[in-house]
Formats: C-alpha cells, structure tokens, sequence
C-alpha cells in the first residue's frame, strides 16, 4: 500500500470516529463512530470550496498543499507567504489557492475548524493556525489538542454553536478527506509545502528562488 493510500485509509477512521463528540460531553472525542460512514455516506467532493487570494484572472496561478501541523508550512506562512502575498497576490499577478494536506487527524481537525467561518475568514485563521502551531499541536492528547482549535475558532469570532457543528460533520470530514485523496494523486503530493506554479510541480525553497520562478513565468 502507498503511503497516501495509508494516510487516507487512517484519516477516513479519524474522519469517522473522531470528529463526533458525545453527547454529555462535548469537549470529549467519541471512539464510537464506526468508519462505515464513510462508506455510506455519498461523498461530493465538488462541494468543497476552493480557498482562494488574488485575481481570478493573474498571469500565474500557484497552488500550495501544506500541511496545519508541518513545521515547515509554518515556517512558509509565517515568513515567505508574506512576502509572496505582498509582492505578488495583492498586486494581481498571482492567484494563490491553498489546499490542504492531511496526514493525521489533528491537521484535519484544525481544517475543519479554519473552514468553519468560509472562505471570508479563511487566511486570517490558517493564520492563527500556523502562529499557534507549537502551542496547540502539543497541548497534550485528542482532547486537550482539539479544545485549543476550539480556542482559535473562538478567537476568530466562530460562536460556539457553529463550532460544534463544523466539528461534529463527519460527513464533511470525509468528504474534505476524499478531495484532499483527489488532489494528491492528480498533482503527485507526497509531502509539504508542495506548490504547483502554473501547472508544474516545484519543491519548497528559499523566497528569492521563488520570486525568481514567479518572474520567469511572468516574463520579467
């Protein structure tokens, strides 16, 4: 078996059984759930929205995959992203789309929670995310670690009742699982950051070199 066949197959039991808290206790994760949801549930991944910044219509198009709970991705959000956002999504020459990549049920957690607002505050909370991330990722077991994403979604200005149900949808954990399975197969994703730049494949790498791919492709 592949290794993303294996993170899907353990993301979807995640997905299943791990997003669905008990009744009298919602700050607990519910083992129950068994991974049948999954194959009952008619999973549309068309329904999952594209979080996208920049011109629709740029000269380059650049997707990232990455990871809430990849160090590196952090790092990228935390210090190239900004630069990239400034020298080139605010100024209409990059339309930026970011996917995510879930290889383990807290990165899918922390999607489930940076979606729960729409794509109005998606960025803003991938950000807190990303700036969060050695605190939250390592706050302790399931519990502890999906009471501190309730934090961050609180923070953003989620109330608690919509919190609960984008935590609770375990039909869009699945389905968000589905999507994420589609888009690395088709663009061969095997760790994170990974970036596609108009259609082909680059590695993370340092900002000036980015900058420079971005210019080539621009023209400049």
């Amino acid at each position: 078996m592949s290794r993303i066949a294996t993170v899907i197959c353990a993301a979807v039991a995640v997905a299943a059984g791990g997003y669905w808290m008990t009744a009298s206790n919602t700050n607990s994760v519910n083992p129950l759930v068994g991974s049948a949801i999954a194959q009952e549930a008619d999973l549309d991944t068309s329904t999952i929205i594209e979080m996208v910044q920049g011109a629709e219509d740029a000269p380059v198009e650049i997707i990232e995959y990455a990871s809430y709970t990849c160090p590196h991705c952090a790092n990228f959000h935390q210090g190239a992203y900004k630069q990239l956002k400034k020298d080139f999504i605010d100024t209409g020459k990059v339309k930026f789309i970011y996917r995510e990549v879930y290889f383990d049920r807290y990165g899918l957690w922390a999607s489930m929670v940076a979606r729960c607002a729409g794509p109005e505050k998606f960025f803003g909370i991938t950000d807190l995310i990303y700036q969060g991330q050695s605190e939250w990722t390592q706050a302790g077991g399931p519990t502890e670690i999906v009471d501190e994403l309730r934090k961050i979604g609180r923070l953003a200005g989620i109330d608690n009742d919509q919190l609960e149900a984008c935590l609770q949808d375990g039909t869009r954990a699945q389905t968000l699982v589905a999507w994420y399975q589609e888009n690395a197969e088709r663009d061969d994703v095997t760790g994170t950051p990974s970036f596609v730049v108009n259609g082909k494949k680059v590695s993370n790498q340092s900002y000036e070199d980015f900058k420079q791919l971005i210019e080539d492709e621009l023209g400049s």
